[in-house]
């Protein structure tokens, strides 16, 4: 049985608590009566994966099992989940491979010659073919790629179809073949409850004609919050346009969960409650974080963007999409969910190295802002762990640093737009579309490995919610230049960034501090 999760009040007796920051981390001692949001214990994987698969295939729920749902001559689309997901990439076999090789093997028994797997990637950057091989297996690789092994194409406009509108009026159009298929299998991995369910189909093979119904300012600021489905705006979107999906064609969906056994056992401190470090893993945080700040930059980011997390799955669901989805959340809750009691004046977040959108990259500052004031500030249920008009402390050293070939829109976001305003709505009017449609951007996002020209302009409208809910923003550690840039301050320490937070919350403000990774999900009462 697993330990619940955890709130640490802070007080004499307390260690000094891990902060991630960038592609580091260090120890910090928090002021006494600090708050500190632990996630439950890992829990523990399935012993039998494969086992759990076919068992999922067989005994779907709310649809007739796989197999039955086969029949020779007909046109069948497996898509999965792109390398957005999970982070840090799990140790391989991938569930993904596990779960397309078992498909596989149930189509070619019922004589089904018409197979195309798709990477549901969205705007997201093309995968490599080594990418695609890591995620899909050896097996299926070299059955499938590249002919029927293909990354999803958001431009290709022969390639896609208008499937409808919405009741709201929001344009469905997604990857044709998918549409035009007998039967779409959905593989999915769940890492957040913001993931999966009608996300999944809807998001990862639409077009920027329909993702921004749901990727802008006004819908982002009323999901409160994107890990709250029901009090998410975004969610609904989704949901609505499931329903236009469901009337043309059939999705079978497969939903697994993972643990939080986010790294490896050499870094297995990383895991754990620091009161319970042993000597074994004091000495190995030291060892560790000094190799790690000897490292030349580029092998320190080869290294950790090579560190596979030996992650077991949870759960594994097939059928119907909103009968699998609800299962699916419960197991997400059971693994990151902890219940907190009221708001703070200040939140604390310390910002790894790894987000969704720089696998095998570099995390520029766009990214740095989208991962903590859209993907951090939101690991939350019912109200955010701060208050309205309070202040975020984020520790990462926001470096001016961007990979020139992944993300060149990003580039001219920052240095020719973010230096007219911040504000999301102004951006989003004045220069949304330009970037969109964008002829160059357009060429590298289909036929190089960029992310859409109108890539960060919507992690920008990630933060939109917080930048509104927030009083001040502050990085420890942060370059001043870039995060100037982005509206924010910089502090040398947590007690500069606290004094500087003073003209916000005063001088004795309230504090939570959410520990994270491995992945915690505040359900704040």
């Amino acid at each position: 049985m697993s330990r619940p999760g955890f709130v640490l009040d802070v007080d004499e007796r307390t260690p000094p608590l891990l902060m991630h920051q960038g592609e580091g981390f260090r120890l910090e001692r928090l002021p006494l009566g600090a708050k500190v949001i632990y996630p439950p214990d890992s829990l523990p994987g399935i012993r039998n994966v494969d086992a759990a698969i076919r068992h999922a295939l067989l005994n779907p729920h709310g649809t007739e099992p796989l197999p039955e749902l086969l029949t020779p001559g007909m046109r069948l689309t497996i898509v999965f989940d792109d390398l957005s997901l999970p982070l840090p990439q799990m140790q391989t076999p991938d569930v993904r491979q596990r779960i397309i090789e078992q498909v596989l093997e149930m189509a070619a028994a019922k004589g089904v010659d018409d197979v195309e797997l798709i990477a549901g990637n969205a705007l997201h950057r093309r995968m490599t073919p080594a990418e695609l091989r890591r995620t899909v297996g050896d097996r299926v690789f070299q059955a499938f790629f590249p002919e029927h092994l293909k990354n999803h194409d958001a431009e290709d406009h022969d390639n896609l179809l208008h499937m409808g509108k919405t009741k709201h009026g929001e344009d469905v159009e997604i990857n044709r073949r998918a549409a035009e298929s007998d039967l779409i299998v959905y593989v999915n991995i769940t890492l957040t409850a913001m993931s999966g369910g009608s996300k999944s189909v809807s998001v990862g093979l639409a077009s920027y004609k329909s993702l921004k119904h749901h990727h802008n300012v006004h819908t982002l600021r009323h999901s409160n919050s994107f890990n709250d489905p029901p009090n998410s705006a975004m969610h609904h979107s989704y949901d609505r346009m499931k329903g236009v999906i469901d009337d043309h064609v059939k999705v079978f969906t497969v939903e697994t969960t993972v643990n939080n056994n986010t790294f490896p056992s050499s870094m297995g401190f990383l895991n754990k409650r620091e009161w319970e470090w042993n000597v074994r893993d004091q000495a190995s945080y030291v060892a560790v974080k000094r190799a790690n700040e000897l490292l030349p930059a580029k092998t320190r980011r080869r290294i950790w963007q090579s560190t596979a997390a030996p992650y077991g799955v949870t759960g594994v669901h097939a059928g119907e999409q909103s009968e699998v989805h609800p299962l699916t959340l419960e197991n997400v809750h059971r693994q990151q969910l902890t219940e907190v009691n009221g708001q703070s004046d200040v939140a604390i977040y310390g910002l790894p190295y790894v987000c969704p959108y720089n696998v095998n990259s570099v995390m520029n500052p766009i990214l740095v802002m989208s991962l903590g004031l859209g993907y951090f500030f939101n690991l939350y249920k019912n109200k955010p762990i701060v208050r309205q008009g309070g202040v975020a402390i984020f520790y990462h050293p926001v470096p001016n640093e961007f990979h020139p070939v992944h993300h060149p829109s990003y580039i001219d976001f920052f240095e020719e737009i973010l230096t007219e305003s911040t504000d999301p709505v102004l951006l989003e009017t004045k220069y949304e579309e330009q970037f969109a449609n964008d002829p160059w951007y357009i060429q590298l996002y289909r036929n190089s490995y960029a992310y859409h020209g109108v890539h960060p302009f919507y992690m920008w409208y990630w933060g939109a919610h917080a930048l509104e809910h927030l009083g001040d923003v502050i990085f420890v550690g942060g370059n001043r230049k870039t995060t100037s840039r982005m509206g924010f301050r910089s502090a040398t320490t947590l007690a500069d960034a606290l004094e500087m937070a003073k003209d916000t919350v005063g001088s004795s403000p309230s504090i939570t501090y959410q520990h994270a990774p491995p992945l915690t999900l505040a359900d704040v009462r």
